[in-house]
């Protein structure tokens, strides 16, 4: 039977330490870390993400506004407004709420934020630091799951490390991490020929493809680590991950659960790389 590798405990563990050093911040500095979030239309799962965002916030004592827009916002407006919290000292944090309405060109706006704000991790200058192995801003999700191998024990050195997803937010990243980190890395996706027979090398399994239960027991080899980052909804409405948990978990050394695994260390590595932005900022970086 597996070990949970329990993402909700140690976001709470990280978060207790990172509101110490925001308080820390203010007595020091009369002043504290800035986050801005844009938030564009009424999509569902967006405005749940950006209120869970507030709340850990305003929780951690970070400075927290949510710039709501309406859906027919132009994208020569979401740019204009990008740029002024780009020059907006209060802010040391950017993130505008994926997806976006069609109209709007998700690149243009990405590119838009001054990649020492970017603390998503999505500007093309910060990917790219992060593949040439000098890292300043990371896609919070990988990073995350970075965080909670570490804080388990588990070594990621020579180990094969099986990637399920190639996307710019989890799969890409997620793999360059491992690399650095001297794993042995696969990627593969959708259109992977044997996938079940790839997936089963790995010792460590990071499912990212967006497939509720895709992954299966035929997927997973006695004593894996295995990593679930799906958020889907069943028939029923439930939430449930790319892994089939109840089939898996008894062939696993490790496995995260949904909900509870790797969405809290999203939320507390965006939080993270907030605090980073603003001692940065400040130092002059």
């Amino acid at each position: 039977m597996a070990q949970l590798l329990d993402g909700k405990k140690l976001a709470t563990t990280m978060q207790a330490k990172m509101k110490v050093e925001v308080q820390k911040i203010k007595e020091n500095d009369g002043t504290a870390p800035g986050l801005v979030v844009i938030l564009v239309g009424e999509d569902a799962a967006s405005k749940i993400y950006v209120r869970n965002k507030e709340t850990a916030a305003g929780k951690m004592g970070i400075y927290s506004k949510v710039d709501r827009r309406a859906a027919d916002i132009t994208e020569k407006e979401l740019l204009a407004l990008i740029e002024t919290y780009n020059q907006d000292p209060r802010f040391h944090g950017i993130l505008v709420q994926l997806p976006l309405p069609a109209h709007i060109d998700e690149e243009k706006v990405i590119m838009a934020i001054d990649p020492k704000k970017d603390v998503d991790g999505f500007h093309p200058l910060n990917i790219g630091r992060l593949f040439a192995g000098d890292p300043l801003m990371v896609p919070c999700t990988p990073y995350g799951i970075m965080k909670l191998l570490a804080a388990y024990d588990i070594s990621v050195a020579g180990k094969n490390a099986v990637v399920i997803g190639r996307s710019n937010i989890v799969g890409k990243p997620m793999a360059h991490l491992l690399l650095q980190e001297n794993a042995t890395v696969t990627i593969t996706h959708s259109k992977t020929k044997n996938l079940p027979e790839i997936a089963r090398q790995a010792d460590i399994l990071v499912a990212a493809v967006g497939v509720g239960h895709l992954v299966d027991e035929s997927y997973v080899k006695k004593g894996a680590v295995v990593v679930d980052v799906g958020m889907n909804r069943d028939a029923n409405n439930k939430l449930i991950g790319d892994v089939d948990f109840a089939a898996v978990e008894p062939i696993a050394d490790f496995i995260t659960p949904v909900p509870g695994g790797v969405g809290p260390m999203t939320i507390t590595m965006l939080l993270y790389q907030t605090i980073k932005a603003y001692n940065m900022q400040k130092s002059g970086v």
